[in-house]
């Protein structure tokens, strides 16, 4: 970032800062990646750091609600030299050094002495305009969206970029825009336009008098206090509807033309009022569903408690405090001096205001000032605040910066408490009812229409049915009887004939008796048909018999028939019963369906807090919150389960995906809940959903994640043995963000620093990859780059003085050794240290002094051991060289003294 490109002719970098005295390591607050949230209720993941709780019994309003603490957040911002300082200052060390990756800051007081602090962030001068915003104001904006008020300003002297941090617009390059415009896009991303409302206000403080700066007749606009809940507003300000990005940026112009601007030897373009701009939200909270009772706005209709919707007021105040400064310095004279006292009257007032805060006094003096006054709600109120304090490297403002930096210092220990205000929106629910209750009765008609219909058609049906069996059986039965009939004519006619014959033949046989020898034969014959006829008469007797029986049968089948027309109708009123019970399990499974989408719906909702919880415990690591936070992560697992979360990083929606990748990376930050999150299979998941995924959050914070896990040897080899370094690898040669690169350079690092595992690590391409992330030139990025190679170098010269290695140094077989050697006098400390020691480490072992002395390391090690501003890494540097055979050899050929 060159200094050109600052309003104030100055860059600008961020942190937070705690002086310590005695510095215990274990409190040190590891590195985390910036995380970027986008949440679509949208409510992403994003985290917006508060710890919710349930609000009790709500009224008309939410004011009374359940309150919850938090801490002004404070971040250090470095800018870095500009132009006259190279020149005045060239032959001089800058007053202060940044330990980004221990939130640290160090002061010096001389070449030999220095003053240690602590901040929330620590930036660097090299730190972008979007890191600074998503690690100052996003925070405290995904809590404006939740409803909560917020505050983010701006402090520090004359000249180190405030108004660059928050109020830059960025025409040239979008990249370098501000606070202001950043934190609106995402607000009008978040919002929804029908049915949210987004108005700005946008003011100074010029002389104790406020002043609009969208309408400048406007100069004297006064200060309301409600005295029920003490919130301060401005009535008499212009209000102006926000709906796109690009009016909020015509307001912004307008506003900064009318600011009061001068030109002082300290900034050329130094701002002489203070600056606010109020975003005021109100937006319908949707998907919650609060426990009310009927008397405390509930309307109970028909059984069924209906809750009126809840609407949420918040407002997001970003303030962009003038510069304090020297008059000596800033050489200040006739009304410039006037408005300089002025400035310095009110920053005084708040200094004070928040010494009286941070020491818990029983008077705070907030009416000094009007500044002081319409912060109240910002420091010590129910506001979320984060301040960003700005600091120059020139050693000749020292004194400015050790007060920049005591007043941030003072400002941590400010406790807020937190408030969501929503009220209840009754003409919405009035809406509401109407269309439901119009829906209903539609619905209810359509159903009773759609029933009847069902049951006339199964009714017709049945009838049918019936008519069809019992017509089937009246013709059956019919032609049965008519064939029976036609038989028995046919029967009787033919013995009808069969008699007529018989008595015909009977009559021609008449037999006279004579005198004839035969007269007793004759007499026989005649006797004959009258047994013939005896025997007709039998037959037809059976016949009739046989008749009897035909037509019994005919009974019984008719019987039967009637028997299975009763079953068919017993079967049709089965199946209707059926039909009903069918009904009535679709309504059931209906109900059941809608009861788990309000499980998924709680469950996404579990995990966004989540999300934030876990932020906010990551960033709290100072000393006196080390028992909170492990209390916090152990009632994460009590409230979702991992195993839940786990699932989630299936899931279809990206940003469910993203939290709940999130929400691991802070559980894995823990050393605690390591090995549960492995036990269920978190590791395997996050290398499955590294190598799936596309997203580069989801590389960012997978990466992050898997780099807290490789902490522990254990985890090491676990993530050897499922490909792990090929994958991290991979995503390496893929990625461009420098935050990822610096999550996947930090885990292959931790694994450098195995025994067991160097060939392996070799053989997957790990030293490959971390010397492809150099392409990158982030600081951050090359100082875990370093690292990574010193862990690797160490395990080498352990194993060399154990006698199990005797080959050349696989660093400088995969080309290590020319980055090595270019870095080793690099400028960040955290680069340097880590090379040095790579390079002592590498001269240990005789086989690598070749390749060392033709590459230039030799030289490099005989600086080390005279210039090296660490004693130890300086000892053994001196060691190194007189050990070595060949560096002797070469140091005595070239007549140079190693001491």
């Amino acid at each position: 970032m060159s200094s050109a490109s600052f309003r104030n002719g100055s860059g600008v970098s961020r942190g937070g800062a705690m002086k310590i005295d005695n510095y215990n390591p274990k409190y040190s607050p590891s590195s985390s990646s910036s995380s970027s949230f986008k949440s679509k209720m949208q409510h992403s993941t994003a985290s917006s750091g508060l710890r919710r709780c349930s609000p009790g019994s709500i009224g008309t309003s939410r004011d009374d609600s359940a309150v919850v603490s938090g801490r002004v957040r404070v971040a250090v911002r470095l800018r870095p030299r500009n132009a006259e300082e190279m020149v005045e200052d060239a032959d001089f060390a800058d007053c202060v050094e940044l330990q980004p990756e221990l939130k640290r800051l160090k002061l010096r007081k001389n070449n030999w002495d220095s003053d240690t602090f602590e901040f929330d962030d620590v930036l660097t001068e090299f730190a972008s305009q979007k890191r600074v915003y998503e690690a100052v104001a996003k925070p405290v904006l995904e809590s404006v969206l939740d409803g909560y008020n917020g505050t983010v300003m701006a402090y520090g002297q004359t000249g180190t970029g405030k108004t660059y941090t928050l109020g830059r617009l960025g025409k040239e390059d979008t990249a370098d825009r501000g606070i202001m415009l950043r934190a609106m896009e995402d607000i009008l991303e978040e919002v929804s336009p029908e049915n949210d409302l987004v108005s700005v206000s946008y003011l100074q403080l010029y002389m104790e008098t406020i002043e609009d700066l969208l309408n400048p007749s406007n100069d004297n606009i006064s200060i309301v206090e409600d005295p029920k809940n003490g919130d301060v507003s401005v009535p008499g300000a212009t209000l102006v509807e926000i709906r796109d990005h690009m009016s909020f940026m015509e307001l912004l112009q307008l506003g900064e033309a009318h600011r009061y601007a001068a030109n002082t030897k300290l900034n050329t373009e130094s701002s002489r009022s203070h600056a606010i701009l109020m975003v005021h939200i109100k937006r319908s909270v949707k998907g919650k569903n609060p426990s009310l009772s009927s008397e405390n706005g509930s309307i109970t209709l028909t059984g069924k408690t209906l809750k009126p919707p809840i609407v949420r007021k918040s407002k997001l105040v970003i303030v962009d405090l003038a510069g304090s400064e020297r008059i000596d310095k800033s050489g200040s004279e006739g009304h410039t001096l006037e408005e300089a006292k002025s400035i310095n009257l009110s920053l005084s007032a708040l200094g004070k205001c928040i010494n009286a805060l941070a020491e818990n006094s029983a008077h705070v003096p907030v009416r000094d000032s009007k500044l002081t006054r319409l912060l109240r709600d910002s420091f010590g109120g129910t506001a979320r605040t984060s301040l960003i304090i700005t600091i120059g490297p020139s050693p000749r403002h020292r004194g400015e910066t050790s007060s920049t930096i005591m007043f941030g210092q003072r400002a941590m220990k400010v406790e807020n408490m937190l408030k969501i205000k929503e009220e209840f929106d009754y003409k919405s629910l009035s809406r509401k009812l109407d269309m439901q209750l119009d829906k209903l009765i539609a619905e209810h008609e359509r159903q009773q229409k759609v029933f009847q219909d069902e049951i006339e058609r199964i009714a017709s049906e049945a009838q049918n049915r019936v008519a069809e069996v019992e017509q089937n059986y009246a013709d059956a039965l019919e032609l049965e009887k008519l064939k029976y009939q036609k038989d028995y004519m046919e029967s009787l006619k033919k013995l009808e004939e069969q008699w007529t014959i018989k008595q015909e033949n009977h009559g021609h046989q008449k037999f006279k008796i004579g005198p004839s020898d035969n007269g007793i034969h004759q007499m026989s014959n005649a006797e004959s048909p009258m047994l013939s006829a005896s025997e007709e008469v039998v037959q037809i007797k059976k016949k009739l018999q046989n008749e009897t029986l035909l037509r019994k049968d005919a009974e019984a089948e008719t019987d039967r028939l009637k028997s299975e027309s009763t079953h068919w109708k017993k079967t049709e009123a089965a199946r209707n019963a059926e039909l009903v019970k069918l009904r009535k399990m679709l309504e059931d499974q209906a109900c059941q369906k809608e009861k788990l989408e309000d499980e998924l719906s709680l469950l996404q909702s579990q995990l966004l807090q989540i999300s934030s919880d876990a932020d906010e415990v990551k960033r709290e690591q100072l000393r006196d919150t080390g028992d909170g936070e492990r209390a916090s992560m152990a009632k994460l697992f009590e409230q979702v389960g991992i195993h839940k979360i786990l699932s989630l990083l299936e899931a279809e929606d990206a940003d469910v995906r993203i939290h709940a990748v999130k929400v691991v990376a802070n559980l894995a930050a823990e050393e605690s809940n390591q090995e549960r999150i492995v036990e269920a299979g978190g590791l395997t998941s996050l290398l499955t959903i590294l190598k799936n995924s596309n997203d580069e959050t989801i590389h960012r914070v997978a990466a992050g994640a898997i780099a807290n896990l490789a902490m522990n040897e254990l985890n090491q080899e676990l993530i050897m043995s499922q490909g792990g370094v090929s994958l991290l690898s991979l995503t390496a040669n893929r990625a461009e963000d420098s935050q990822t690169l610096r999550m996947i350079a930090g885990a292959i690092a931790n694994l450098c620093g195995n025994d067991k595992l160097q060939a392996k690590l070799r053989a997957e391409d790990g030293i490959k990859a971390l010397l492809g992330m150099v392409r990158c030139r982030h600081p951050d990025v090359l100082a875990q780059v370093a690292r990574g190679i010193a862990n690797f170098a160490k395990c080498e010269s352990r194993a060399s003085s154990q006698g199990s290695k005797n080959g050349k140094s696989l660093l400088i077989e995969d080309g290590a050794l020319p980055w090595i050697v270019l870095n080793a006098n690099n400028e960040a400390s955290p680069i340097r240290r880590h090379v040095e020691l790579a390079l002592c480490h590498l001269a240990q072992h005789e086989v690598n002094a070749k390749e060392m002395i033709t590459g230039g390391a030799l030289w490099e090690l005989v600086r080390i051991s005279r210039d090296c501003s660490r004693e130890d890494i300086r000892t053994l540097a001196l060691k190194t060289l007189k050990s070595s055979p060949s560096f002797v050899a070469e140091l005595k050929r070239l007549r140079i003294d190693h001491g």
